[in-house]
C-alpha cells in the first residue's frame, strides 16, 4: 500500500471505497470515506489529502463519514473533493470547508450544430469567444454595477441577470436552485467584497475557469442523452466552468477571520486551525451562510451572463438568433457550498448542513429538488476533465442519497501542484500538443496556460468511473474540447 502503512490505515471494503477507521485519531467523530480505485488511492497517499479527510471527520457536529471524492487533492483545511455533513442543529459550518471560489460551477449548453458545421469556422468562433468573455487574473467583468444594482444580484442572483436581459426564464428551470439561494442577506457581506464584486460581473477569471466548446464523442445512456438533450455523437455542445470571482473569494477570507478569532470563545480545540468554524445556530454561523448565498447568486448571475455572450457569439458567426431554442441550457451545477439538505442519518430523517467543497450535487430520478423535465433520469452532473483529453456528463443515482449526502466529485482533480505543472512543460510545446489533437486555444495569459496543462490533472475517465461503479451517478456522455477559452 506503498505509504499508507506507516501513516493513515486504510482498510478496502469494495474496488471503489476505502475506509479510515476511527482508532486512527480519537478526536476524529466518524469514519473517513473515500472513493478510489487502486491507481486513484496511490495518488491521494502521495498527496496526503487523506490527512485532511481524518481533520475534518474531527468537526463538531459531523455525522455519518468524513468523505472523499475520487477527484480529492490538497486544500484549505478541507481537501478539494470533500464533503462533510453537520448536524443541522449543533453542528457547524466551516468557512474553509466550502472554499474561497463560493459557487464555483459548470453550465452546459447545446447546441443542434454538428461538428463538420463548425470546422471551417473554429478560428472565428473562438476570435469572438476570446473577445466576447472578460477573462484574466483581477479582470473587470461586463458590468460596472452601481451598489444597488449589486446588492439586487445578491439577494437575486440569475434572475437578475435574466430580467436584464442576459438570457430566458427557460433558463432558471434549468439551474440548480432556481440561481438563486434562498436566505441572502446584503448586510453580512463587508463593504471590501462589495467593490471587488461590483467591477467583475460577467468574467471568466483566470486559473481551471473556462469556456470550452466541446463535441459529443461518446454517448453511454441513450435515455437519459435524449432527456438532455445531448444526444448524437459530432453534436456541439459548450461549458462554461466559473464562480464567484474576488467576490466570493473576499467574503470567504472575511469570515474564515471571523472563525478563527472565534474557536476557543466557541469552545473548539481542532486539529487544523484551517478547519476554523462557526456554530450553525450562531449570530455568526447564519451571517456566513447569509453571506455564502450572496456569494452563491453572484456566481450564478455571473454564469448567466458569460453564457449570454457565448449564444451571442454564436449568433454572430452562424448568422442566428441566441434564443434558447436554439442553445439551451442543459443544466447549471455548483460546487464550493454549504446546503441545508435531509437525509438519513442513523435510521432517522435529519436536516444537516451538506459542505461540497469541489463536490457536485448528484440527485437520483424521482427527487423533487430537480426539473420536471429530468426527473425520470435524475440531475445532470457536469464533470470536466482537462483541456487536453475529455469531460463528462452524468446523471445523478440512487446511491448518492444513500452513501454521500447526494454528492459525487466535481472535476478530475489535481496531480500536480500548479508550481510542478509549470516546471513539466512549456507554453509553446503544450500549444503544439493541443493543437495536435485538434484543438484550438486562446488564452489571456500564455505563461498560466502550463499550470492548466493535462498531465497536471488525473484521468477524469478513471474518476467519473469510480462515481459510476459506486452507484453515486451514471455515465451519460463523454465530450471532448475542440475550441478553449481561458483567462
Amino acid at each position: 500500500m506503498g505509504k499508507s502503512d506507516n501513516k493513515i490505515p486504510l482498510e478496502r471494503i469494495d474496488a471503489n471505497r476505502w475506509r479510515i477507521p476511527q482508532r486512527y485519531n480519537p478526536a476524529m467523530r466518524v469514519p473517513g470515506m473515500i472513493y478510489a480505485d487502486d491507481e486513484l488511492i496511490e495518488l491521494m497517499i502521495a498527496d496526503n489529502a487523506l490527512q485532511q479527510v481524518a481533520n475534518v471527520a474531527t468537526l463538531p457536529g459531523i455525522v455519518g463519514h468524513s468523505l472523499a471524492m475520487p477527484d480529492i487533492h490538497w486544500g484549505y483545511g478541507f481537501p478539494v473533493g470533500g464533503v462533510a455533513a453537520t448536524h443541522g442543529t449543533d453542528g457547524v459550518v466551516s468557512p474553509g470547508g466550502i472554499g474561497f471560489d463560493i459557487n464555483c460551477g459548470i453550465r452546459l449548453l447545446a447546441t443542434d450544430l454538428r461538428h463538420e458545421q463548425i470546422r471551417g469556422k473554429v478560428d472565428k468562433l473562438a476570435d469572438e469567444l476570446f473577445n466576447n468573455l472578460p477573462s484574466g487574473v483581477g479582470g473587470a467583468g461586463m458590468l460596472d454595477l452601481s451598489i444597488e444594482e449589486m446588492q439586487a444580484v445578491m439577494v437575486r442572483g440569475a434572475a437578475w441577470a435574466v430580467e436584464e436581459g442576459y438570457g430566458f426564464a427557460e433558463d432558471i428551470e434549468v439551474t440548480e436552485e432556481h440561481g438563486c439561494l434562498a436566505g441572502a442577506n446584503t448586510d453580512t457581506v463587508m463593504a471590501q467584497a462589495v467593490q471587488r464584486g461590483k467591477k467583475q460581473l460577467g468574467s471568466l477569471g483566470s486559473g481551471n475557469h473556462f469556456c470550452e466548446v466541446q463535441v459529443v464523442e461518446h454517448i453511454y445512456d441513450e435515455v437519459a442523452a435524449e432527456a438532455l438533450g445531448i444526444n448524437q455523437i459530432g453534436q456541439i455542445v459548450i461549458s462554461i466552468h466559473c464562480g464567484s470571482r474576488g467576490f466570493g473569494h473576499q467574503i470567504a477570507e472575511d469570515y474564515i477571520k471571523i472563525a478563527e478569532e472565534r474557536q476557543q470563545e466557541y469552545g473548539f480545540d481542532l486539529v487544523d486551525r484551517q478547519l476554523a468554524c462557526l456554530p450553525l445556530q450562531s449570530e455568526e454561523g447564519k451571517a456566513y451562510l447569509a453571506a455564502m448565498a450572496c456569494g452563491a447568486n453572484f456566481a450564478w448571475a455571473n454564469r448567466q451572463l458569460l453564457m449570454h455572450s457565448v449564444r451571442k457569439a454564436f449568433a454572430s458567426v452562424f448568422g442566428r438568433r441566441s434564443r434558447p431554442k436554439d442553445m439551451p441550457l442543459v443544466y447549471d451545477v455548483c460546487h464550493n457550498i454549504a446546503k441545508m439538505e435531509t437525509y438519513e442519518v442513523n435510521g432517522q430523517q435529519q436536516e444537516v448542513c451538506v459542505h461540497r467543497k469541489g463536490a457536485t450535487r448528484a440527485f437520483p430520478a424521482g427527487h423533487e429538488a430537480l426539473p420536471e423535465k429530468y426527473r425520470a433520469v435524475g440531475q445532470p452532473v457536469l464533470i470536466p476533465g482537462d483541456m487536453g483529453r475529455y469531460s463528462f456528463v452524468l446523471v445523478g443515482a440512487q446511491g448518492s442519497m444513500e452513501q454521500s449526502f447526494g454528492s459525487c466529485c466535481h472535476g478530475a482533480g489535481r496531480r500536480q501542484s500548479r508550481t510542478m505543472a509549470k516546471k513539466s512543460i512549456s507554453s509553446k510545446d503544450l500549444l503544439d500538443l493541443l493543437d495536435s489533437r485538434g484543438i484550438t486555444v486562446r488564452v489571456h495569459s500564455k505563461n498560466l496556460l502550463t499550470e492548466e496543462a493535462p498531465q497536471a490533472y488525473k484521468d477524469a475517465q478513471k474518476v467519473v468511473n469510480v462515481v459510476h461503479n459506486a452507484g453515486l451517478a451514471q455515465l451519460v456522455a463523454r465530450l471532448k474540447p475542440v475550441i478553449v477559452v481561458k483567462g
